[in-house]
């Protein structure tokens, strides 16, 4: 399948070392009406990217958010879907999640088939993703819906050959993922195994809070760093961990 705009510019990120600061959010814990102010906010902080979903979207106001978001920025929203009726036509581009690390097959490829036809014909720019979930120290949302056991913290080369097979797959990035809330975050040792071993981009999420974890995930070799939980918490961080993305240019 051909790629499009954003898939390219993130392909350009990796082969130049630079890095990208994204931001998650969860249609479900935020306001519709007070997108217009943070689409400023990430306007003005640098952010590259909006990241869109959740695990089960009760509110069904992923739409408004969208649309009420791009009426106030040019920065691209990809979707980050926990299941396939989280496709919408209002956002640029889609990462069709597939969980490599797990071994559920409903995740792998089940929900894939049922999903194809909405996003065949949704006109979105479709970024095939090699999931993988890595132990935060805490139980996920992901692992408890997948029925998947998390790569241990401390298996940098379980999580590279997970990469590996994925990336063989022909998967178009791979995301690694501690999950929302995670008390440990993915290593920097991690991180550098599979980015300098692979070719595709690869996005790092999960018990991110500071700028200095930024920088050191970046420095480590992730594409994208993506943010969620600490922003919700704290939405005037964004400034300082996107400006922090930006002080690697090479790894």
């Amino acid at each position: 399948m051909a790629t499009g705009k954003i898939y390219e510019g993130l392909v350009a990120r990796k082969k130049q070392g630079k890095s990208a600061f994204a931001v998650l959010v969860d249609p479900d814990k935020v306001i519709p009406d007070d997108m217009h102010r943070f689409a400023e906010l990430c306007n003005n902080a640098g952010v590259d990217y909006l990241l869109m979903g959740g695990s089960l979207l009760m509110a069904h106001q992923l739409d408004i958010c969208i649309e009420r978001f791009k009426a106030e920025s040019d920065i691209p929203v990809i979707l980050f879907p926990g299941n396939p009726a989280q496709v919408t036509p209002c956002a640029d581009a889609l990462l069709y999640l597939s969980l490599i690390s797990g071994r559920n097959p409903e995740l792998l490829i089940g929900q894939h088939v049922a999903s194809a036809p909405m996003v065949k014909s949704s006109g979105l720019e479709v970024i095939s993703t090699g999931y993988i979930i890595v132990d935060g120290g805490v139980p996920t949302s992901v692992s408890y819906m997948s029925h998947s056991l998390p790569i241990p913290a401390n298996k940098a080369d379980i999580a590279l050959c997970t990469a590996w097979a994925g990336e063989l797959q022909g998967k178009h990035i791979i995301y690694m993922d501690s999950g929302s809330g995670a008390r440990i975050p993915i290593s920097e040792e991690m991180i550098h195994t599979v980015s300098t071993n692979v070719s595709i981009p690869l996005f790092v999420g999960g018990g991110i809070h500071t700028p200095e974890k930024v920088y050191a995930n970046c420095k480590a070799g992730a594409t994208v760093v993506v943010v969620g939980n600490a922003i919700e918490r704290d939405p005037m961080l964004i400034r300082d961990l996107a400006q922090a993305s930006k002080q690697v240019t090479s790894i």
